[in-house]
């Protein structure tokens, strides 16, 4: 019988990549948790990154399911990766793999899982190990991932484009908009296709010019995208002038209902400014709202909300009354078509790929599958006959079109970094493979191209798009219902419909 082999020798680099393992343990609470992934084959791997679940309350990486930011998004980079290795003009001979993780919408959760990223670019120096039974060990390389597309918040891709910076790969994130993400000096491997909010912040500085209003107030949810939007908003209105920013008020990581209840309490200190301005995240978005209507505080303030509030209904649900009148700033987009056909037809036999599509499907039709259910046993049993937009309701989520445009320009750039490095090879040939990180990024800086939207899909030197905005209302309808209104548009300048 063969002894096992025990090997007793690591090289420095692998040394550290498991001293950041241990720093990440630390870090996570210490329950334990299921690290499933996506896996599909290809010549070329990509990673992903999405908020699957949402942070838990009580202590654990990974909360509840999010169907919108977390399913719909990934799926949009499925959809993607679909189109392009079933089109022959793009990549021809290349088929595109992917490697998908849960962020759980936590960064130090995202940066234990973005590890695997890395794995197959480190070194390990195996000269000198011996396994206990003499022979040398045998080591099974894991696929290297070329690019990552994500991640969604801007403390995850913050945290995340560190560890990737370190090994030069390429990030394109779809959603992630804080404006320190733009210093290419830190980031230099950071990419994204929706602008900083540093181009937000203009519009809205032009929208409270408009409007007339002078006194605001901010309120910033803790973390990158909170904080540096609302520093954005107040240098831009310090230099524009005529703006006075009343208070300054910031909602704590984890924040308990009394937190939120103080920052009402604290807004209504200032009675004359009833302008607010909001950069938070939508549970801290929702958190507000309800404290507002606690406090009896119905139709006082004057909201403008960025673009985590944007159209969504899930902040406002059952306080459209407190939320009526907030003007929204979105990144402008358009609805895929070809991702609505695509999506509504996933079903539980031709989805096995994605391996939290079995607790999307409890979720989304309120009932229980037989194997391994989160569901309660009084929970109606799952036919698996259900279907997405019949049985349910269903609403294309915001940031599709930039999941999609973010996998896109990844296999633009992939595409045109074959035709110069391999002008007479099909398909990846060893001076692509052999290639390094910076290489491909030149590439992703450089390339342009039409989007799903039919809009350019371009970056600039610190690899941000282009600011292009739709403003919304969240009005009431005659018919007592409510529902966000188009209002306008800021495209360098602002163009107000109010």
């Amino acid at each position: 019988m063969a002894r096992p082999r025990v090997c007793v020798k690591l090289s420095f680099i692998w040394r550290v990549f498991w001293l950041l393992r241990i720093v990440v343990d630390f870090a996570l609470p210490q329950e334990t948790y299921a690290p499933h992934s996506i896996r599909t084959e290809g010549h070329l791997t990509l990673g992903g990154l999405f908020p699957v679940h949402a942070r838990a309350a009580d202590g654990t990486p990974c909360g509840d399911l999010k169907k919108e930011n977390g399913i719909q998004r990934l799926e949009a980079m499925m959809y993607a990766l679909d189109q392009i290795n079933q089109d022959e003009q793009l990549l021809p001979n290349i088929t595109l793999g992917a490697r998908v993780l849960d962020t759980c919408s936590r960064d130090t959760y995202a940066l234990e899982q973005s590890l695997t990223f890395v794995q197959a670019l480190i070194t390990k120096d195996t000269s000198d190990v011996r396994c206990t039974n003499g022979e040398p060990p045998v080591f099974v390389k894991p696929e290297k991932v070329v690019g990552v597309i994500g991640a969604s918040a801007s403390s995850v891709s913050i945290m995340v484009a560190n560890i990737l910076r370190l090994f030069q790969i390429p990030q394109i994130s779809y959603a992630s908009t804080a404006p320190e993400l733009s210093d290419d000096r830190r980031y230099d491997f950071f990419s994204r296709v929706v602008p900083p909010d540093s181009f937000q912040a203009q519009a809205m500085v032009d929208i409270i010019r408009a409007l007339g209003w002078t006194y605001v107030s901010t309120i910033a949810s803790e973390g990158s995208y909170g904080e540096k939007g609302v520093e954005a908003f107040t240098q831009l209105s310090k230099e524009a002038g005529g703006i006075c920013i009343a208070q300054s008020l910031k909602i704590p990581h984890n924040p308990k209902q009394e937190d939120y209840d103080k920052v009402i309490q604290q807004l209504l200190e200032t009675q004359h400014s009833r302008a607010v301005i909001i950069f938070a995240n939508e549970e801290d978005i929702r958190g507000v709202l309800s404290a507002t209507k606690r406090a009896n505080q119905v139709g006082h303030f004057l909201w403008i909300g960025s673009d985590s509030w944007g159209t969504k209904s899930s902040p406002i649900q059952q306080l459209e009354d407190v939320a009526e009148g907030a003007v929204t700033v979105l990144p402008k987009r358009s609805s895929i078509t070809g991702f609505d056909e695509y999506f509504t037809a996933l079903t539980l036999e031709n989805n096995r790929r994605n391996v939290w599509f079995a607790e999307f499907w409890e979720e989304n039709f309120d009932c229980r599958l037989l194997s391994a259910s989160k569901k309660e046993d009084t929970s109606r049993k799952c036919t698996g006959q259900e279907r997405i937009g019949t049985d349910s309701k269903y609403e294309q989520e915001g940031k599709v079109q930039f999941v999609i445009d973010a996998v896109y320009a990844m296999a633009h750039a992939l595409h045109n970094m074959q035709k110069d490095l391999c002008p007479d090879h099909p398909g990846v040939c060893p001076q692509m493979e052999s290639a390094e990180g910076k290489t491909l990024l030149k590439y992703i800086r450089n390339t342009s191209f039409n989007g799903s939207a039919s809009t350019s899909v371009v970056f600039n030197k610190n690899g941000d798009a282009p600011g292009r905005y739709d403003l919304f209302q969240f009005q009431m309808t005659n018919s007592s219902t409510a529902e966000y209104k188009a209002v306008g548009q800021w495209v360098e300048t602002l163009q107000l419909r109010v």
